[in-house]
């Protein structure tokens, strides 16, 4: 064994929390965990506060951009208008590319979806599951409220009884005309979609994008789903994105009835099911069809 190796072991064995590593130059050791906290950040936080954040990100700029454009439709709000759907396209697939990039240390899931997806058929620890379903959960749900609290003061004069024309900033609904197996589809459908992107994305046999630039990819399909799948049923897409707002406003006031008991519960069978099954389906099409690594079930011998 080399004096090198000798010297950091027996370091590392005197305090097995500051690991060191030597710089030959100026013959010192600097400590990889200066203290505590940041040996356990490192090992027992970062990922799950990296999809925390991530979704958080993600619903302060999407549910922030509703927000804006509908609440200054009202004169009472705002002189003018602030936007338009197209706003509202945009602000998602901002939402969606800097909440990835956010989240990039725990691999930006940001989405329940995609988390039970690669843990099916690529290999994604199952004891990871739970932490980043939490994590990505709690993360939307505070982004919500805290837009909740940015806008209290304009939801107060457009809906004081906060009924659903606000509860709809926050979370989906289908539109009336729309049976309840048309609105999982859609979801299914969209979610599908995404799935396939972002697999081919991160497929280095099937020309990705340079790294670090695979969260403008996503904004430009969450761009793309907006404005062709987004109108039926406000493209959840994500499980997280329209449960976490929705305990925020129950959180602050509004009913079981707007939120909850909608269409025998909405909330589960669509925002939920549909992403889910979609990105299940989406990820065994991509796996079966085109990918040729090891780490899908389908590749295995």
């Amino acid at each position: 064994m080399s004096e090198k190796s000798s010297e950091s072991r027996g370091i590392e064995n005197e305090n097995p929390i500051h690991l060191f590593v030597r710089f030959e130059a100026e013959g010192e050791y600097y400590a990889i965990y200066p203290n505590r906290w940041a040996y356990y950040r490192k090992h027992y936080l970062r990922e799950a506060a990296s999809e925390f954040l991530g979704c958080m990100v993600l619903v302060i700029f999407g549910t922030g951009v509703d927000l804006q454009v509908i609440l200054s439709n009202n004169t009472r709000v705002a002189s003018s208008p602030k936007g338009d759907m197209l706003s509202i396209h945009f602000g998602w697939a901002v939402g969606t590319a800097l909440g990835v990039w956010t989240a990039s240390v725990s691999g930006g899931h940001i989405n329940p979806a995609v988390t039970l997806a690669f843990a099916v058929f690529r290999g994604f620890p199952w004891r990871k599951v739970p932490i980043y379903l939490l994590a990505q959960l709690s993360g939307a749900c505070f982004g919500g409220l805290l837009t909740y609290s940015n806008y209290m003061h304009a939801i107060a004069i457009v809906d004081p009884g906060k009924t659903q024309a606000t509860a709809s900033l926050f979370t989906t609904y289908a539109l009336d005309y729309m049976p309840n197996v048309a609105c999982f589809f859609s979801e299914f459908l969209g979610t599908a979609v995404l799935l396939i992107i972002v697999l081919a994305t991160a497929d280095n046999a099937n020309g990705p994008p340079p790294k670090g630039l695979g969260p403008l990819v996503l904004f430009i399909v969450i761009l793309g789903e907006g404005v062709s799948l987004g109108m039926e049923t406000a493209y959840a897409l994500n499980p997280a994105r329209d449960l976490g707002p929705r305990i925020a406003l129950a959180m602050v006031g509004y009913s079981k009835q707007v939120l909850f008991d909608y269409r025998h519960q909405y909330w589960i069978w669509t925002p939920i099911l549909g992403p889910v099954s979609g990105a299940l389906i989406g990820t065994f099409v991509y796996d079966a069809l085109m990918f040729t690594g090891p780490e899908s079930v389908l590749n295995f011998p």
